[in-house]
């Protein structure tokens, strides 16, 4: 999906959001850790941004 404007990248980022709020609801740690993980991959491919270190920091989430 390419997102064209901040609009729908801010609204994309909130339903991944949700999604994984709700799966981490819904899983086991392990099960919830690998699906993030996953999405960090595929965002770091994606994007160019390893959203896995940014949140590793003192300083973030």
């Amino acid at each position: 999906m390419l997102l064209t404007t901040n609009a729908e990248a801010l609204t994309a980022a909130e339903q991944l959001g949700d999604a994984l709020a709700a799966a981490k609801e819904e899983s086991a740690d392990e099960e919830y850790t690998s699906l993030l993980l996953e999405c960090n991959e595929e965002l770091k491919h994606g994007l160019g941004i390893d959203y896995g270190a940014i949140c590793s920091s003192d300083d973030c989430c």
